[in-house]
């Protein structure tokens, strides 16, 4: 399944570089506003130990982990959701991606100019908020002027609809996003569905830090901190500017013991992935054989059916069974055999619900 997050900031908090970072493709990163004026969309390679584990153990011709695409999305100005600067071709392209990596500069650099004259992330957020706000906003306040007009028909349902969208109207209006709008079941949610709100999506807020406070953060991060603690987001502290350090890095153990000296056990970029997966609840199987060892990205909660899906839409038309090994068992005994042969393949049918790190095979018929 083709997972697409887009980062956002304001122009010259370190979006382009930190996407040079993340991925094989190349945005100009350049010391003024609106440096990247098309999407760059680029390829992120998962990290996945137990992808490497597999591969010891089966010997496999091939290795092949799943894949994350990155959009580096141009600059936000003010009054983007009225179409300044760059603004609807902006908020055009978020719509398009599953989850928001939201950077906000947390450094002070004389030599990088900001966008408004000093470092403040906490107004930078609200900026970029307050657009996404308002464009949302003019969604509801559509949809309702539209459903009003059905409502004459006294339909239980129109006016339930009504009265959600107006209070999520409210709700915008008090400057909150609407993924901390509380719904009380998924009947009610259906009224919200079809307007594809920007503000409802997964975020990560990306801290882009010095090398000093990668670990432990700073002032401006402890801002940051208190401006979302209500927010349902993710937090990580990241320094754009190592991360290009790293990518350069051809050695695995020289990318070690730079991230050792620095007191970090694993990149930023394998964090990020990590928090990606975690807010669009994400999960990953793996299919293991002398071709290929392969890792495929589920929704965590997915059936065997939808799961063999993923592999090829024939596979989930005529599914037939599962055979699953769980990764642990499979890592313990060394092979598929010896599997087996220790009663550890179990055979599963549809209503089976895929666990992350299962082993698969999948039965089907055409």
């Amino acid at each position: 399944m083709a997972l697409q997050a887009g980062i956002v900031g304001l122009p010259n908090v370190g979006k382009s570089t930190l996407f040079n970072a993340l991925s094989n493709a190349k945005a100009q990163a350049a010391n003024f506003p609106f440096c990247t004026i098309e999407p760059n969309v680029g390829v992120i390679t998962v990290p996945d130990e137990r992808l490497f584990t597999l591969e010891k153990l089966v010997n496999p011709q091939r290795v092949v982990p799943t894949t994350v695409e990155i959009v580096d999305i141009a600059g936000l100005v003010k009054g983007a959701s009225k179409g300044e600067g760059l603004g609807n071709q902006f908020l055009g392209n978020i719509r398009n991606t599953d989850a928001i990596i939201h950077v906000l500069r947390c450094f002070e650099d004389d030599n990088v100019i900001h966008v408004d004259g000093n470092v403040n992330p906490v107004r930078d957020k609200e900026v970029i908020d307050t657009e996404l706000q308002l464009k949302d906003l003019d969604s509801v306040e559509k949809k309702l002027a539209k459903v009003e007009k059905m409502s004459k028909t006294g339909d239980r349902d129109i006016l339930r609809g009504i009265e959600i969208l107006k209070s999520l109207k409210s709700h915008l209006e008090q400057g909150k996003n609407a993924r901390a709008f509380e719904i009380s079941d998924e009947e009610n949610q259906k009224h919200l569905y079809d307007m594809f709100l920007l503000t409802v999506k997964p975020v990560i807020y990306v801290c882009n830090v010095d090398e000093k406070s990668v670990v432990t953060g700073n002032k401006f991060t402890d801002q940051v901190r208190e401006a979302v603690k209500l927010e349902n987001a993710e937090i990580m502290y990241v320094s754009a500017a190592i991360e290009s350090e790293i990518a350069v890095m051809e050695s695995y153990d020289d990318r070690h013991m730079f991230l050792s000296d620095l007191g970090l056990t694993e990149s930023g970029v394998v964090r990020l992935i990590r928090s990606t997966y975690k807010i669009l609840n994400l999960a990953t199987y793996f299919t293991a054989g002398v071709q290929e060892v392969r890792a495929w990205t589920i929704t965590k909660g997915m059936l065997a059916p939808q799961a063999a899906g993923v592999i090829h839409t024939d596979f989930e038309k005529g599914f037939i069974r599962a055979e699953v090994i769980a990764y642990q068992d499979f890592v313990n005994l060394g092979s598929e055999n010896a599997c087996k042969e220790a009663g550890k393949m179990a055979v599963q049918g549809k209503d089976y619900v895929v666990q992350d790190g299962d082993i698969m095979h999948f039965r089907f018929a055409v």
